[in-house]
């Protein structure tokens, strides 16, 4: 299990409590608001992970740039089976993550209208980060 940081630790108590045995990995990005693509801070995947099943988890889904990024680097540490948990997306991001890794499977809660101008969900919540931490 991989959260993306740092979203995506607000969802990592809960599938722990349903996946109790899982090993968690971190992947830290974030997206450069001018080119909307993700930058890389911070990866530390388990060792084994190419012996595992791995479930991404990402809040909101808008681009879809910073999961495609996340898959990548799971793929490239060995990783075959991939899963992603959202709790709302954009159609946008579907498509992206779906062009992109066609064998993902995505569970997400929402699908919200699209994207705006500056690529965020439409209408969506806000930032999950900064929602989840109170940092605006």
């Amino acid at each position: 299990m991989c959260p993306i940081l740092r979203a995506g630790l607000g969802m990592l108590d809960g599938v722990l409590m349903l996946i109790s045995g899982a090993r968690v990995g971190f992947i830290g990005l974030y997206r450069n608001e001018e080119t909307l693509h993700p930058v890389e801070y911070y990866v530390k995947l388990p060792s084994d992970v190419a012996d595992r099943d791995v479930i991404l988890l990402d809040p909101m889904i808008a681009t879809g740039n910073s999961t495609v990024h996340a898959v990548n680097l799971v793929k490239a540490a060995g990783a075959t089976s991939v899963r992603l948990i959202a709790i709302i997306a954009a159609p946008e991001g579907i498509k992206n993550v779906t062009d992109s890794h066609p064998d993902v499977q995505i569970v997400v809660a929402a699908i919200d209208r699209g994207l705006n101008e500056h690529g965020y969900i439409v209408p969506g919540l806000g930032d999950a980060g900064d929602r989840l931490y109170g940092t605006k």
